[in-house]
């Protein structure tokens, strides 16, 4: 079993649940977990971040729920092959929110539309 490094923040303002859930959904989405790869139990997870196990089975009755793992009766666990249309939809959310970021600094910033399609579409010849 590959060890799983979840950083719980008190600070943040960010459920206990999500943060459990979207550390170990970034580690599947980036292959740092691999499918099939088992992940500790429940009572396990949540006696190594000193939390209630009601915390870790809602992150991962989320993750099971959203396509990321899949449990099995006695077994445990596993992380779910991976779901190409999933892990896009992913990474389109996150463009989506990378341009929209960059539009709002752009009016922000006085820079035009046409300036803003200008420069990404030098962004997209350099490649």
């Amino acid at each position: 079993m590959i060890p799983i490094n979840i950083i719980i923040s008190n600070a943040n303002g960010q459920p206990i649940y999500d943060q459990i859930y979207s550390q170990i959904k970034g580690a599947i989405i980036t292959g740092e977990l691999p499918p099939g790869q088992p992940l500790p139990s429940i009572r396990g997870l949540a006696k190594d971040l000193r939390i209630s196990v009601i915390t870790t089975k809602r992150a991962y009755d989320e993750l099971e729920r959203d396509g990321f793992i899949n449990t099995v009766a006695g077994k445990g666990c596993f992380v779910a092959e991976k779901n190409i249309e999933l892990i896009r939809e992913e990474h389109l959310k996150k463009i989506e929110a990378c341009l929209l970021e960059a539009v709002s600094l752009a009016d922000a910033s006085g820079i035009s539309r046409r300036e803003l399609m200008e420069m990404f579409q030098l962004f997209i010849k350099e490649e």
